[in-house]
């Protein structure tokens, strides 16, 4: 179809008119409708709860619906790449968690890249995971652990919520910083991981903290360390694993990522919003129930730190072999 000479004026016309808008003026409209935010796991996880009570939050502040969209599968590839070729108007959102730091080097042939087709809008926490242990296992503590773990080589194994998640990557850091030979056997999902863990068929288990902390509570399981720099608030007295292995640190990064070229007007406003949210007590008490620990900054801080994890656990997929299933 062949556009009129003067429909053509009319649409550069427009468009003109759109570019000359202030800044200032494009985020005192925005959001002038409901705002997405894709997960890419199912509703009731934990990254979902996490999405939901900061959009609860954009939703007040901001008097427009900011509305949950679960896209699960392909390892929460299918949300990151639907997120990345949105449009770039404000209005499609992505929860972005530690998967796509470590997708970015898994996965060979992807239809987007990771750190340049999503543009970092604000950091949310760093989420603890747990070192922790079947009853069946003498150790109880990290250093008789790996004395443990090298007097039976091969014969000790490593549990995961499956090939690539957080915990994997976390114990394989874990595994090439102590020179241990411990097996992995990846599950589907962290929760059979755990039953098998409390019944003794596995040994070792690296698992977010919000997944795992009723088990260690009810003395189901046995912590033997937290995998942040230092030590978690909802659990004071378990030590960081960086106590006994200098340098040790396998958090998961979590924030907000817009598709790139979103209006640095709009980017700057969510990111406003959202440090508020984090020194808010409500929601600071929250992330302390998931493990969390709030993680304000701007968009280029949270920019570094996406660059930061994506750089450091490609190495450890590399260094591993580490390959999807």
């Amino acid at each position: 179809m062949k556009l009129s000479r003067r429909i053509v004026l009319h649409l550069m016309a427009g468009a003109a008119a759109l570019a000359s808008v202030p800044p200032i003026a494009i985020a005192q409209a925005y959001p002038s409708r409901p705002v997405r935010i894709i997960v890419g796991f199912a509703a009731g996880g934990g990254q979902d709860m996490m999405a939901r009570f900061m959009g609860q939050w954009l939703s007040e502040r901001l008097g427009q619906q900011f509305v949950i969209e679960n896209r699960p599968g392909a390892g929460g590839n299918i949300a990151a790449e639907a997120a990345a070729r949105a449009a770039a108007d404000g209005y499609t959102l992505l929860l972005v968690g530690p998967q796509n730091a470590i997708n970015a080097t898994l996965y060979d042939k992807l239809n987007f890249n990771f750190l340049r087709d999503v543009a970092p809008v604000a950091s949310i926490s760093r989420e603890a995971s747990l070192m922790i242990v079947s009853p069946s296992v003498p150790a109880k503590t990290v250093p008789e652990f790996i004395a443990h773990a090298k007097a039976n080589p091969g014969k000790v194994n490593m549990a995961s919520a499956g090939i690539g998640s957080a915990g994997h990557v976390a114990g394989e850091l874990f595994k090439m910083m102590t020179g241990l030979v411990v097996a992995h056997v990846p599950y589907r999902g962290l929760a059979p991981a755990l039953t098998d863990l409390i019944g003794g068929q596995v040994d070792v288990c690296f698992a977010n903290l919000p997944g795992a902390i009723e088990h260690v509570r009810s003395g189901k399981l046995r912590a033997l360390a937290v995998t942040t720099a230092a030590r978690s608030e909802a659990l004071p007295d378990v030590p960081a694993l960086g106590e006994f292995i200098a340098g040790y640190e396998a958090s998961s990064l979590f924030g907000l990522g817009a598709p790139r070229n979103t209006p640095s007007a709009i980017v700057d406003l969510l990111n406003k919003e959202i440090n508020a949210a984090l020194v808010d007590p409500k929601i600071k008490a929250r992330l302390v129930d998931f493990g969390d620990m709030a993680l304000a900054g701007s968009p280029a801080d949270f920019g570094t730190l996406m660059a930061e994890e994506t750089e450091k656990w490609g190495k450890v997929v590399k260094a591993a072999a580490v390959k999807p299933e």
